[in-house]
Protein backbone atom coordinates (compact mmCIF):
# COMPACT_ATOMS: atom_id res chain seq x y z
CA UNK A 1 0.00 0.00 0.00
CA UNK A 2 1.31 3.46 -0.79
CA UNK A 3 2.32 5.93 1.85
CA UNK A 4 0.21 9.07 2.02
CA UNK A 5 3.08 11.08 0.59
CA UNK A 6 3.54 8.60 -2.22
CA UNK A 7 -0.04 8.95 -3.03
CA UNK A 8 -0.39 12.50 -3.83
CA UNK A 9 2.29 11.40 -5.59
CA UNK A 10 -0.89 10.60 -6.79
CA UNK A 11 -2.40 13.33 -6.39
CA UNK A 12 -3.23 14.35 -8.74
CA UNK A 13 -3.76 11.92 -9.30
CA UNK A 14 -3.79 11.38 -6.84
CA UNK A 15 -0.74 8.67 -5.79
CA UNK A 16 -3.72 7.35 -4.29
CA UNK A 17 -4.05 4.33 -2.28
CA UNK A 18 -7.44 5.41 -1.07
CA UNK A 19 -9.09 3.13 1.37
CA UNK A 20 -12.55 1.83 0.68
CA UNK A 21 -14.13 4.86 2.35
CA UNK A 22 -15.57 7.74 0.39
CA UNK A 23 -13.24 10.47 1.64
CA UNK A 24 -9.81 10.80 3.15
CA UNK A 25 -8.55 13.95 4.83
CA UNK A 26 -4.90 14.70 5.38
CA UNK A 27 -3.17 16.99 7.83
CA UNK A 28 -4.15 20.66 7.40
CA UNK A 29 -0.96 21.27 5.40
CA UNK A 30 -1.62 18.38 3.02
CA UNK A 31 -4.10 17.55 0.30
CA UNK A 32 -7.72 16.56 0.80
CA UNK A 33 -9.10 13.94 -1.59
CA UNK A 34 -12.79 13.20 -1.74
CA UNK A 35 -14.04 10.26 -3.77
CA UNK A 36 -17.30 11.37 -5.35
CA UNK A 37 -18.35 8.25 -7.21
CA UNK A 38 -17.04 4.81 -8.16
CA UNK A 39 -18.66 2.39 -10.56
CA UNK A 40 -17.54 -0.84 -12.17
CA UNK A 41 -17.19 -0.70 -15.91
CA UNK A 42 -17.26 -3.66 -18.30
CA UNK A 43 -14.08 -5.49 -19.21
CA UNK A 44 -12.49 -5.35 -15.74
CA UNK A 45 -12.28 -1.59 -15.23
CA UNK A 46 -13.53 0.88 -12.64
CA UNK A 47 -14.44 4.54 -13.13
CA UNK A 48 -13.58 6.82 -10.21
CA UNK A 49 -14.50 10.49 -9.88
CA UNK A 50 -12.58 12.47 -7.27
CA UNK A 51 -12.18 16.02 -6.01
CA UNK A 52 -8.67 17.03 -4.96
CA UNK A 53 -7.81 20.13 -2.95
CA UNK A 54 -4.10 20.81 -2.39
CA UNK A 55 -2.24 23.63 -0.65
CA UNK A 56 0.08 26.08 -2.38
CA UNK A 57 3.46 24.60 -3.27
CA UNK A 58 2.42 20.98 -2.76
CA UNK A 59 4.63 18.52 -4.66
CA UNK A 60 3.06 15.64 -6.54
CA UNK A 61 5.71 12.93 -6.61
CA UNK A 62 6.29 10.85 -9.77
CA UNK A 63 3.73 8.06 -10.12
CA UNK A 64 1.61 6.05 -12.57
CA UNK A 65 -1.99 4.82 -12.78
CA UNK A 66 -3.34 1.53 -14.16
CA UNK A 67 -5.57 3.47 -16.54
CA UNK A 68 -6.29 6.92 -17.94
CA UNK A 69 -6.48 10.02 -15.76
CA UNK A 70 -8.50 13.00 -17.03
CA UNK A 71 -8.39 16.12 -14.84
CA UNK A 72 -9.91 19.58 -14.84
CA UNK A 73 -8.37 22.39 -12.79
CA UNK A 74 -11.22 24.20 -11.04
CA UNK A 75 -9.14 26.64 -8.97
CA UNK A 76 -5.47 27.58 -8.77
CA UNK A 77 -2.62 26.31 -10.90
CA UNK A 78 -0.65 23.10 -11.39
CA UNK A 79 2.65 22.57 -13.19
CA UNK A 80 2.43 19.11 -14.74
CA UNK A 81 5.32 16.98 -15.96
CA UNK A 82 4.43 13.93 -18.06
CA UNK A 83 7.25 11.66 -19.25
CA UNK A 84 8.00 12.31 -22.92
CA UNK A 85 6.07 15.60 -23.07
CA UNK A 86 6.97 19.26 -22.54
CA UNK A 87 6.04 20.57 -19.05
CA UNK A 88 2.54 22.02 -18.93
CA UNK A 89 1.10 24.74 -16.67
CA UNK A 90 -2.61 24.14 -16.08
CA UNK A 91 -4.75 26.95 -14.68
CA UNK A 92 -8.42 27.14 -13.68
CA UNK A 93 -10.49 25.96 -16.64
CA UNK A 94 -7.66 23.88 -18.16
CA UNK A 95 -7.89 20.13 -18.50
CA UNK A 96 -5.29 17.44 -19.08
CA UNK A 97 -5.05 13.70 -19.60
CA UNK A 98 -2.36 11.21 -18.69
CA UNK A 99 -2.25 7.85 -20.51
CA UNK A 100 -2.24 4.59 -18.56
CA UNK A 101 1.11 3.63 -17.06
CA UNK A 102 2.87 6.91 -17.95
CA UNK A 103 5.03 8.50 -15.23
CA UNK A 104 3.89 11.99 -14.25
CA UNK A 105 4.35 14.48 -11.42
CA UNK A 106 3.40 18.03 -10.58
CA UNK A 107 3.60 21.04 -8.32
CA UNK A 108 0.75 23.24 -7.12
CA UNK A 109 1.30 26.96 -7.77
CA UNK A 110 1.32 29.83 -5.27
CA UNK A 111 -2.30 29.35 -4.19
CA UNK A 112 -4.50 26.45 -3.12
CA UNK A 113 -5.64 24.37 -6.09
CA UNK A 114 -8.76 22.31 -6.65
CA UNK A 115 -9.06 19.62 -9.32
CA UNK A 116 -11.83 17.34 -10.53
CA UNK A 117 -10.25 14.01 -11.52
CA UNK A 118 -11.80 11.20 -13.54
CA UNK A 119 -10.01 7.84 -13.68
CA UNK A 120 -10.79 4.81 -15.83
CA UNK A 121 -8.52 2.17 -14.31
CA UNK A 122 -8.09 -1.58 -14.14
CA UNK A 123 -10.30 -3.06 -11.43
CA UNK A 124 -8.67 -4.36 -8.24
CA UNK A 125 -5.32 -2.63 -8.88
CA UNK A 126 -3.94 0.20 -6.72
CA UNK A 127 -5.07 3.57 -8.06
CA UNK A 128 -1.49 4.82 -8.15
CA UNK A 129 2.01 3.42 -7.87
CA UNK A 130 5.20 5.37 -7.15
CA UNK A 131 7.59 5.67 -10.08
Amino acid sequence: MLSKRGFFGCAICAAIGLPDGRAEAQTPAGPVRTELRRIDYPAGHTIIQMMLEAPAGFEVTPHTHPGVESSLVLEGELSLTVLGQAPLVCRAGDGFQVPAGVVHSGRVGNARSKLFIHYVVEKDKPLASPA
